[in-house]
């Protein structure tokens, strides 16, 4: 996960039209009709889904995977319909206030936004989760105090939220090691309603960090043996590797979180990190 900065810019002014007429007939409906008429509207935030993949490079927010053969799905970040807080509470109203607010949506890879079972049995994805922290407000249609609420996952236009996430040497999701309590569980918490770690991603994901790896490995060698030859002509090859190498570290790169992460922890120069293409 990397930080996503949202640009209304990117937006044609048309979509945000339809968006906030739907808005106004929302607010002037009684609750018993508000399910129903956002239910018939899905259309409009599909409508953002390209303008939202501008943003974020073509890649999921949550997991940074980038297939060109999967659909994507415009999440809300605050469930549209019912919020589940736990496996006991739910509260049935959601947030249908930001049903038609482009800056409540998330380019999601459906693997992220849809319930799945993963390898142990376990149910991740995101669904209707929108878990809170314990002692937290809670925002109502009657109250929308969300700046007020401590949400439990962690959020890619935040950036704040991404200061502690880590890879493990299998390419796993986690929390750095310094990073402990509840700053800790919410990467947990994250890592498996997000369903960061199902398989596949985890394979794609360690699949780009074991390629960095590897290639790093090459250029220090080439560059151990150039100190007793003295030729043009290899350098000049790996100059070609450390352009490949920093490619899968731009921020329109799959994993490339994951990727810097583990060049990190190799002791990789930071002129081997392409931060070019993030946002601000």
């Amino acid at each position: 996960m990397i930080f996503v900065k949202r640009d209304s810019s990117l937006i044609p002014e048309k979509v945000l039209l339809v968006a906030q007429r739907a808005q106004e007939k929302l607010e002037q409906l009684p609750q018993n009709e508000r399910k129903n008429f956002i239910r018939k509207k899905s259309h409009i935030w599909r409508g953002f889904s390209k303008y939202l993949a501008k943003m974020s490079h073509g890649k999921c927010w949550y997991s940074e995977s980038k297939d060109a053969g999967a659909n994507f799905d415009v999440d809300h970040f605050r469930p549209k319909a019912e919020a589940k807080r736990t496996d006991e509470v739910v509260d049935l109203d959601g947030y249908a206030w930001l049903a038609f607010d482009w800056e409540n949506f998330r380019l999601s890879a459906q693997n992220c936004n849809r319930l799945n079972i993963d390898e142990e049995g376990e149910t991740v994805g995101k669904g209707s989760w929108f878990p809170l922290m314990k002692g937290s407000a809670k925002a109502t249609w009657d109250n929308r105090c969300t700046l007020e609420e401590r949400c439990m996952l962690i959020d890619p236009v935040v950036k704040e939220d991404l200061t502690y996430i880590d890879y493990n040497d299998a390419g796993r999701f986690v929390a750095s090691k310094l990073c402990v309590g509840q700053a800790a569980l919410r990467i947990k918490q994250s890592g498996i309603i997000y369903g960061l770690n199902l398989e596949r991603m985890r394979e794609a994901r360690f699949q780009a960090m074991k390629e960095a790896k590897e290639l790093l490995e090459t250029i220090q060698e080439s560059a151990e043996d150039l100190v007793s030859l003295g030729d043009e002509a290899p350098m000049r090859t790996i100059e070609r590797q450390i352009n490949q190498l920093k490619e899968k570290t731009r921020a329109d790169a799959p994993f490339c979180r994951a990727v810097r992460a583990q060049l990190n922890k190799l002791g990789a120069e930071d002129y081997l990190i392409d931060r070019s293409l993030d946002a601000a």
